[in-house]
Order: structure tokens, then sequence, then C-alpha cells
């Protein structure tokens, strides 16, 4: 028989059945359906806070699994029947000589969609300043400027009255553009003066077990830096965290990627209708993600900054690696996925480095 539920909230701290809405006889099906309906509602997104998501999902994975499901009912741990003896770990076969180590693929950059958009060496801000419609009006208000002088136009009142509108919006917008500019170059050189030019920051880690995470700083330096006005991060803690919980992140502007970079067996990885992680279409136990909890953390600290995720993944022994075009907000991804869909998105809005962001984001890193 279940404890009670006073018992359970004096354990816990809340009773997760209630925090789901579901009975204690309830089914693993009437789990996953009220988890799914409230994580829609709950997540930060969705206006939720992280906490609240972090202790849904929190009593999801207790209730979804039998062994804790069980341990949180009655009380007692859980313990098989026979505790099998300990095997080394096939992820860490690179540990050893002569045996498999997955390395840091190599792209054609002209065969990259957003590479046009890269700075030119020592380039740090965007080329394309606070964005294209700015410059295009100036363009056409500069050309409608030349059309008395263009055009055998009678000077008439209303030719007048146009040409100083027309006079007018151009030199307001670039009084808008050269006061944008100059902030922008102002930022840049004082976060220059204080912290240097650099474009990376933190390191990774150098354990054997830590070599993904060697090759996406890799992979990111090769390529995502070269993007205008991004910095990387290595290593970061979640606000309230002294440990290295994420591996890496990528700031443009106010966009904001969390990044993990994950060994694994070769497969085909998905995100399932319940977000769960599978792979060649069963459940994947070989490892998980914190990316959930990692990008409504940041939501909370950076509100007006917009976060996403994404899992990076090699093979740790000879095969391929397959993932789907998931529209979930961290899906698993191979490198160049991952180069061509996240260097896309952060080059879809150029824009210059925000300092309050940077200052947040670099006082994380371990």
């Amino acid at each position: 028989m279940a404890r009670s539920q006073e018992v359970r909230q004096t354990v816990q701290g809340v009773d997760y059945y209630e925090l789901l809405g579901v009975s204690e006889s309830a089914s693993a099906t009437e789990i996953k359906s009220a988890y799914r309906a409230l994580a829609k509602a709950m997540h930060p997104d969705a206006g939720g806070t992280s906490d609240s998501f972090r202790q849904l999902r929190e009593a999801y994975e207790t209730l979804a699994d039998p062994e804790r499901r069980a341990e949180y009912d009655f009380g007692e741990p859980w313990e098989p029947e026979e505790i099998p003896e300990p095997v080394t770990p096939r992820y860490r076969r690179w540990e050893y000589e002569d045996e498999y180590e997955p390395v840091c693929p190599h792209f054609d950059a002209e065969e990259i969609p957003w590479w046009p958009l890269v700075a030119a060496p020592g380039d740090r801000l965007p080329r394309e300043g606070r964005g294209h419609a700015p410059w295009a009006l100036v363009a056409a208000g500069g050309l409608a400027l030349c059309l008395p002088i263009l055009l055998p136009l009678d000077v008439t009142t209303p030719v007048v009255v146009t040409w100083v509108v027309l006079a007018a919006m151009v030199s307001a917008a670039c009084a808008w553009l050269a006061r944008g500019y100059a902030a922008d170059v102002k930022a840049e050189k004082e976060l220059t003066a204080e912290f240097g030019d650099a474009a990376v920051f933190g390191r990774t880690g150098q354990d054997p077990d830590q070599i993904g995470e060697r090759l996406t700083a890799e992979l990111l330096d090769r390529y995502l830096t070269k993007l205008p006005g991004l910095r990387v991060f290595h290593s970061l803690a979640w606000p309230g965290s002294v440990f290295a919980d994420t591996d890496h992140a990528i700031l443009s502007g106010r966009r904001l990627v969390l990044i993990e970079s994950k060994v694994w067996p070769p497969g085909h990885y998905a995100l399932d209708e319940m977000g769960e992680l599978t792979r060649n279409g069963n459940r994947f136990r070989g490892g998980g993600t914190k990316l959930p909890e990692a990008i409504a953390a940041f939501q909370d600290l950076l509100p007006e900054v917009e976060v996403r995720g994404a899992m990076v993944l090699y093979p740790n022994r000879p095969g391929q690696i397959t993932t789907e075009d998931d529209d979930w907000i961290a899906p698993p991804m191979t490198p160049e996925q991952f180069v061509w869909e996240i260097g896309d998105w952060l080059a879809e809005k150029p824009a210059a480095l925000d300092t309050a962001t940077f200052r947040a984001l670099r006082a994380q890193v371990v």
C-alpha cells in the first residue's frame, strides 16, 4: 500500500501525483498524457517559471520510471536482486591507444549558406549595422533627393515640399544609424579594454571522457566565431550554481544558444512526442540532457534574450550518426546540421554585441 499523501509531502516537499493531477493508480500512459499537457502550460516560454518546470519534470521522471515510482510510493530504496559486475563504459574506448577516436569534421566554407555574412579579418562589428532596411531607406531617399537634378521636373510647390520631406527623412535615418553605430563602437571598445580582444571565454574539460566538448569547441572556433559580433563561452554554471552545468554557449546580439556535446553510439537519434530521446526508434538509456532546464534557467536570468539549445552528437565507434529536423527547443544535431542551422539562425539578425547580456554570461563562466 502506498504511503499517505502527508508522509510523501514530508519526505519530498510536494506530492507528485497531485502535481500531475493523476491518481496513485494512474497508468504510465495517463502519467505521460498529464505531463505533456502540463509541460506546455508550465514551460517558461508559455509564462511558467524554471523552478516549477523543473519540479514538474522531476515528478514525471519519478512516476514514469517503475523503480523510482516504487521507491517514491513506499519509501524504501529499490535494489535489484543481483548487482551486476561493473564494466568499463564503451564511451571511454578512446582512452586506449589504437582505439577509435572521433574527430571534428571539416566543411567547405563556400557551401555554408550563411558564410557570405562572415566578418572580414579583424571586423568584430556586424557589417549590416542595425539591419538591412534602414540602409535601403537611406539609399532610396538619397536617390529621391537627386530626382530634381536627374529628371526635367518643374520646380513647383508640391515638388519642393516632397523634396524637403524626403531630405528630412534621409537626414533622420542617417543620424539614427550614426548614433547607433557610434554606440556599438563605444561598447565594443569598452569591452575590449576590460576583457581584451577575445571572442572565446572559458575552457573546455581536459578529461578523456570530455572529448566531445573539445570537438565542439574546435567546431565553434573554426566556423561560428567567424560571424561578426559573436561570442563563445565554455563551461557555464547555471544561475546560483558553481559547477560547469552547460558545456558551451554562443551569444549573438540578443540570441543565445546553449550547447551540450555528446559522444554516443552510432544510430538515428530523435525526440519523441514527449520530448524523450530515442535511438533507432527506441528510448535511449545511454545518456540524457539537461538542456531544457538550462534553457529555463537562463531565460529567467535573461528575460529579454531569445534562448534555444542543441545537442551536438559524435560517434564513439566507427559508424554514422543521423538526426531529424526536430522543432524542439533543444534537439540532437550532427556537427554539420549544427553549423548549418545554428549558424543560419544567428546570422539571420545581424546585431552588435549586447553588453549587458555579455557581462551576465561572462559572470557564469566557471
